[in-house]
């Protein structure tokens, strides 16, 4: 070969901690995820960003590119890789950092996912509803990358899909439950409502409810879809259907708890227990045939006596996670026990694979001829089991459950990870191939948002549960990966797939923003949950969650507002609000509310919060009166929390700020020099007051700077 062939010039993406940086030459180290190194050269033509927000302007950080490569720092460089014989050249193009300052990732903001769960949410109201009025009539399946209904053609049919439906109406819910606007839960009660008119099947007689495929919307009017016309599951009934089914409306009953969906809820499981149960080998059916619901009937084809993935464990994250969530009812984590039980019996295959099965024949003998899997795993399962087994170890904890979540959660970096650009693949080889080593990708090297979802709920819950920092470096990465690459900041949403480098892959159905397998779902989920974990298990700080129950929907009038299973006594309620008005009658250690009683629906806010969290930060205003109550312990582990609390507060631009610093125990020099630092960044024109101190060294400290001031009119107590 002569030195021309062996010359290669081509575009890409690499992610890693900045080793060092040498002004001089113009250039950094890079350590990826799995330690190798790389020198990157920079040049003229250099550009930067920090990650930003749906919702936030453009952060272009070109000018301060350079002051920005600190060590340890976290990185997406995107530039030319020029190979030639004897080396590669990486020269850097643009830079993008997820952390405003080394060690504050931008989406461990207490607001991140919050704000962004109204973005997506707005989104699809938008999308469906331009007019404001949420007549689920004009719902399609169908959104485009801009947001609008695919153009109909004259006379064409029009199909509306029941999944569709309800996992929009779950991440419509979801938003509401994260920002407590109305319009959120407007919009997905007056959904589940279509749901139960027009997709819902009240066999009295079999005491069951089903749910049809879809309904096509026909210039004569509409058309029932029953068996399902998607090409896996043709002429067949799904179980996942009946399953997603039920996502939007639990979700909508842990709100308000309307006892026409728990009914719904009880006789579809009533249907899984009697129709797609194996009461003799475990677990649960794929598929049911139309007519007879018969499992092992011979016109499901490939589909005969089957168990899957979805049939065994999309139980738990759709629905009864949630419905449990709702109620405490016991029928229910007995059935999330069982499913996971199954997935531990039944799904490893080490030392065959590092992946799980995730088909089978009704013996549970492993299928690996069916359809498109054949023997292939997608890497989103085997994360996902991880994540949602960590969450019913919170319910029942066995060894098994914990030990397979954590063999997962070590092996899948490597087998189903990028650990070149950050982000996790879609469909993988099981068995290595033996040229290589590695696992080969099946179709292409894409990455898709539901993927990067499981990804980074895995490793966040289990570095809250286990606080072990690997797990919590494996959390940052995937999140800084989905938050740089998938957010749509033109049109809005999140892309549905993008190519290894991050760059959006807008072909095809992977253009759209609403079909037969996007609605909003997985990435409201995301917020609620990352959310969840990041605030009261990661970085201990509260979780404000809405509720707004109908007059005597839950019984004995009890709220249950545990925001997910977590470890057993490690939230609690900190405050309640009932329709804005302060409320005392909760139990803070049950996680529940005693409504009281009333004749209309009630706007329920609650602030949750870790049961040991060393230093907690609240803030209130009134007119230009910032409150600022701080407790606990400030010193150097709880800086950072400090500095972002306090800096988010002042951003309201008050004219004073009262301190009170009566229950802090310690505080360190640098948080009195941040104090000082905000003072001098609010003006003269703002005061700073301290309305009580039980430490009066620091009292007098800060006093004696002249930039605070001491109201004697407030004492400790």
């Amino acid at each position: 070969m002569n030195d021309r062939d062996s010359r290669r010039t081509y575009s890409d993406t690499i992610a890693g901690y900045i080793t060092r940086y040498e002004p001089a030459h113009e250039r950094f180290g890079l350590r990826t995820s799995d330690g190798r190194l790389f020198t990157v050269h920079l040049g003229d033509s250099l550009s930067s960003q920090v990650v930003r927000n749906l919702g936030d302007p453009p952060r272009d950080t070109s000018g301060q590119s350079r002051d920005m490569l600190t060590e340890g720092r976290y990185v997406f460089v995107y530039g030319i890789l020029y190979q030639f014989e004897g080396g590669e050249r990486i020269e850097a193009r643009s830079l993008i950092f997820p952390e405003e300052r080394r060690g504050r990732y931008v989406f461990e903001h207490p607001d991140w996912w919050v704000q962004q769960a109204g973005e997506i949410a707005d989104f699809y109201l938008r999308g469906h509803f331009p007019d404001g009025v949420y007549d689920w009539r004009n719902f399609r399946t169908r959104l485009t990358l801009h947001g609008t209904h695919v153009a109909e053609t004259a006379g064409q049919d029009v199909r509306q899909e029941t999944d569709t439906i309800s996992r929009l109406v779950y991440g419509l819910a979801t938003a509401y439950m994260l920002t407590g606007q109305e319009r959120f839960l407007e919009a997905a009660e007056s959904g589940t409502e279509y749901l139960r008119e027009h997709m819902r099947v009240d066999d009295q007689r079999e005491g069951i409810v089903y749910w049809y495929h879809g309904i096509d919307i026909t210039p004569s009017g509409q058309r029932k879809v029953y068996a399902s016309e998607f090409g896996d599951d043709f002429d067949a009934i799904p179980m996942y259907e009946q399953i997603y089914a039920l996502a939007g409306p639990t979700q909508t009953y842990r709100i308000t708890g309307d006892p026409r969906i728990m009914s719904d809820i009880d006789r579809s499981v009533a249907l899984f227990q009697r129709y797609y149960r194996d009461d003799r080998l475990g677990g649960f059916f794929s598929h049911l045939d139309p007519i007879t619901f018969d499992p092992r009937s011979d016109s499901l084809g490939p589909n005969r006596s089957r168990k899957n993935w979805n049939s065994v464990g999309d139980h738990a994250p759709a629905y009864l996670i949630n419905a449990y969530l709702a109620t405490g009812r016991r029928d229910f984590a007995e059935l999330l026990e069982e499913t996971a039980d199954s997935i531990t019996a039944h799904f490893p295959d080490e030392p065959n694979s590092p992946f799980v099965q995730e088909r089978f024949h009704e013996d549970w003998a492993p299928d690996r001829t069916w359809g498109w899997q054949q023997d292939r795993a997608v890497v989103g399962h085997n994360l996902k089991i991880a994540w949602n087994l960590t969450r019913i170890n919170s319910l029942v904890s066995k060894p098994e459950y914990a030990r397979l979540a954590a063999r997962i959660a070590e092996i899948m970096p490597a087998a189903g990870g990028d650990q070149d650009r950050g982000g996790w693949y879609d469909v993988v080889e099981r068995r290595p191939d033996p040229e290589t080593g590695g696992h080969r990708l099946v179709w292409h090297d894409r990455k898709a948002w539901w993927q990067q979802e499981q990804g980074i709920l895995a490793y966040l819950i289990l570095a809250g549960v286990t606080r072990d920092p690997e797990y919590r470096r494996l959390a940052r990465e995937s999140a800084a990966f989905y938050n740089a690459f998938f957010l749509d900041h033109d049109d809005g949403a999140v892309y549905f797939n993008v190519l290894a480098n991050g760059i959006p892959y807008l072909v095809g159905t992977e253009r759209l923003k609403g079909s037969h397998a996007m609605a909003g779902y997985h990435s409201l989920e995301l917020c609620y949950l990352a959310a969840t974990y990041t605030t009261l298990l990661v970085n201990s700080s509260p979780l404000t969650l809405h509720f707004k129950p109908q007059p005597g929907a839950f019984a004995d009038r009890v709220l249950r507002v545990a925001p997910d299973l977590l470890p057993a006594g490690s939230v609690e309620i900190a405050r309640v609000w009932i329709d804005d008005e302060a409320y005392e009658d909760f139990d803070p250690k049950q996680l529940t509310v005693q409504l009281p009683d009333s004749d209309r629906a009630l706007r329920v806010r609650v602030e949750l919060e870790p049961a040991h969290m060393p230093l907690r930060i609240s803030a209130s205003t009134a007119d230009t009166t910032l409150s600022v109550r701080v407790e606990g312990v400030i010193d150097d582990e709880n800086l950072e929390k400090f500095r972002s609390n306090l800096a988010t507060a002042l951003a309201s631009h008050p004219r004073r700020v009262e301190f009170d610093l009566c229950k802090v125990t310690e505080i360190c020099q640098p948080a009195i020099n941040e104090l000082l630092f905000q003072r001098a960044k609010a003006g003269l024109d703002v005061d700073f007051v301290i309305i009580g101190n039980s430490l009066p060294e620091v009292t007098a400290a800060l006093v004696a700077t002249d930039a605070f001031v001491l109201d004697n009119s407030h004492t400790c107590r």
